[in-house]
């Protein structure tokens, strides 16, 4: 088998094992459990969040929201401390958006991460700031980033206001929600949603500057990734780790099949000036 031949055959397979995704997608959406459909990230554009609802901050002090806004945007993530799933890759992917940027946190824009688990205690909390604000490295920081806890109510009145709906799955001990951040304007008003996992720096720098101005983002379409748990049971996945692992499918076999076809291009017009010349 030529060489051109032996490409188009990896292609071919390529393409054919992108085609058999989806219905892996389809065997284990049968699978998915009952909840998912109670959870999602709707954008709630222009509204405000409740700057009075009282949380804890890192060290169990109690603070309000509005302690955190007033003179500068703000990124806030809602998650939980001790999620085994995506809320890491949600900070982790935060975190490498934030160490691209020219502006800096704690003095051009804050951070706020609030946990969604009522039980995540405040010393948890602090565990994560250090790691991040570490992990950051930027002077004053730490003034700027901050990871609280709360009760039940607030939680729940932040989450509605922000857009985000969650559940809880006593089975399994974890809670089900969808992956994303959002950025608010100084006076706490939702200016941009931002979903998944990974968050792209232009973008984000320009929300954040039209944040500062008090503009107001348009609404973006969404691409959820839910966090929720691998079923031992079933020997399947959830949706979560199903779609990342489709996106990257089909991520790959576009990835591929262009080198291919740019390939055979070069070798035709190669083999095309051999004959001109010959």
């Amino acid at each position: 088998m030529t060489t051109s031949r032996r490409r188009v055959a990896l292609l071919a397979l390529l393409l054919w094992l992108g085609a058999a995704l989806p219905v892996r997608a389809h065997h284990v959406a049968q699978h998915a459990p009952a909840v998912l459909p109670q959870v999602g990230l709707e954008q709630h554009l222009r509204a405000f969040i409740p700057l009075d609802l009282t949380f804890w901050d890192e060290t169990g002090k109690p603070v309000l929201l509005r302690d955190y806004f007033g003179s500068k945007p703000v990124i806030l993530s809602l998650v939980y401390y001790d999620c085994p799933n995506l809320c890491t890759l949600v900070l982790n992917g935060l975190l490498r958006t934030l160490r691209v940027l020219s502006l800096s946190v704690g003095k051009d824009f804050n951070v706020l991460t609030v946990s969604i688990n009522p039980d995540d205690p405040p010393s948890l909390a602090a565990e994560k700031q250090t790691h991040y604000i570490r992990s950051y490295d930027r002077a004053g920081a730490a003034n700027g980033w901050h990871f609280l806890t709360g009760q039940s109510e607030a939680i729940q009145h932040l989450t509605q206001a922000v857009g985000l709906r969650y559940t809880y799955d006593t089975a399994m001990g974890q809670f089900a929600h969808a992956a994303g951040i959002v950025v608010l304007t100084p006076q706490g008003q939702l200016a941009r949603y931002f979903y998944g996992v990974e968050y792209a720096p232009r973008d984000m720098r320009l929300s954040l500057v039209e944040a500062a101005e008090y503009k107001i983002g348009s609404p973006i379409d969404q691409l959820l990734l839910l966090c929720y748990h691998y079923d031992p049971q079933s020997g399947t996945y959830s949706l979560t780790i199903l779609r990342a692992l489709r996106l990257a499918g089909v991520a790959t076999v576009v990835a591929l099949g262009t080198g291919v076809g740019i390939m055979l291009h070069r070798e035709r017009r190669k083999r095309a000036g051999q004959q001109w010349e010959g």
